[in-house]
């Protein structure tokens, strides 16, 4: 008879997948997230600073910002953890340190050495680069509705992307076919 546990792969076995989404403001990145995390059975983490300047106000500052990048790692934490008993172990996650500290640098010329540390200490599997062709979406939380500003970002976000070893693309497209080329580039994460 063969022992049951021996069936079933640990999370050690296979280890969570962590698919982040990064870009500007108003590029669909919560959208793509849950649709994705829909689409795959799996748990996303949403973006830290959103629940925080809802509830502290959006007139933030410099140590706000180290504050929301820790409050942020805390919940990709708790959903990894999450994530490591689910059927499939895939977790999507909206915003990571890289979108941190092009927040910093873009708003206040610097950034913490905590945000620099836990670019350098974790791994993802993929980076979803949201692009601006997505019409601006008003929010209060949000800083940047001209384009010229939020292309200015999205080149930043590209060029982070671009100095660094783990995979990217860029997700362009409206509606169902952004979450479809969203959807082809884990795909293929997943069958390499």
């Amino acid at each position: 008879m063969i022992n049951s546990l021996m069936m079933y792969p640990t999370a050690k076995e296979f280890p969570v997948k962590k698919i982040v989404a990064i870009g500007p403001e108003s590029t669909g990145k919560s959208n793509l997230c849950a649709g994705l995390a829909a689409h795959y059975n799996t748990l996303w983490c949403p973006e830290y600073a959103r629940s925080y300047l809802m509830e502290y106000g959006k007139d933030y500052t410099y140590e706000d910002l180290l504050t929301i990048a820790k409050g942020q790692i805390a919940s990709e934490d708790r959903y990894h953890l999450q994530a490591q008993t689910a059927a499939r172990p895939l977790l999507f996650i909206d915003t990571d340190m890289y979108v941190m500290k092009v927040w910093c640098e873009f708003v206040f010329n610097r950034c913490p050495a905590f945000i620099l540390d836990t670019i350098a200490s974790r791994k993802y599997d993929l980076y979803l680069l949201c692009n601006t062709d997505l019409p601006w979406a008003p929010d209060d939380l949000r800083e940047y509705p001209d384009l010229k500003t939020r292309e200015t970002l999205f080149g930043i976000y590209r060029s982070q992307l671009i100095d660094q070893q783990i995979p990217w693309v860029e997700i362009r497209g409206q509606g169902p076919a952004r979450l479809q080329a969203a959807i082809q580039a884990v795909d293929q994460l997943l069958s390499a």
